[in-house]
């Protein structure tokens, strides 16, 4: 076999091994999340990860080769790192717990990311055109997921870090706090909606 080839092949076996390990513990990680939009976007993505395993499958087939995983030692250190973050969780905020989820997460997010890419390349290498579309579409999705990650830990950051202060926070240097202001002081008598004195 052409060892880019070979690459491939290897890259494409170490990721339907991830790939089903995600399958059993996104389900665990919805479990676990207090959010409701994490949550969601846990149980999104599981679809998602079904839908990765059987476009492997494609790929070895397009490739002629036996979709046959080899264990992907990297993913499974991040999933008992993922458990241990839910036995963590039950004991802290529920604030606490999502964001840690939320950084379990990302962590397998990227080292996917990763793994696509270099296989959709390799692929690419090899002039494997059709192999290389499917991995392509899988990246993107990985990379969809990474960013509702990040969009979903970003209320809930500013949420902790208000707590952290205590809840207090100072509304008059706010921009909202600030039009609002200005709006009030449009409305005052003797002033135009710009602010200059009226003419009678």
């Amino acid at each position: 076999m052409p060892v880019l080839k070979e690459l491939l092949v290897e890259e494409l076996q170490d990721l339907l091994h991830a790939e089903t390990q995600l399958v059993g513990a996104l389900p665990k990680m919805a479990e676990a999340a207090q959010n409701p939009k994490l949550k969601e976007a846990f149980e999104k993505h599981l679809v998602q990860t079904e839908g990765h395993v059987e476009r492997l499958k494609k790929a070895f087939s397009l490739l002629g080769e036996k979709a046959q995983p080899k264990p992907c030692k990297a993913m499974m250190g991040l999933v008992e790192e993922g458990e241990e973050t839910i036995g963590e969780g039950q004991d802290k905020d529920p604030l606490a717990a999502d964001l840690a989820l939320i950084t379990a997460a990302q962590k397998v997010e990227h080292y996917e990311i990763s793994g696509y890419g270099t296989a959709r390349e390799l692929a690419r290498q090899i002039g494997q055109i059709e192999v290389a579309t499917l991995l392509c579409h899988t990246l993107g999705e990985e990379e969809s997921a990474d960013f509702l990650l990040t969009t979903v830990a970003k209320p809930l950051l500013q949420q902790a870090m208000l707590d952290d202060m205590g809840g207090q926070v100072n509304l008059e240097s706010t921009p909202a706090s600030a039009e609002s202001k200005k709006r009030k002081s449009s409305r005052e008598p003797g002033k135009t909606m710009h602010g200059s004195p009226s003419v009678a």
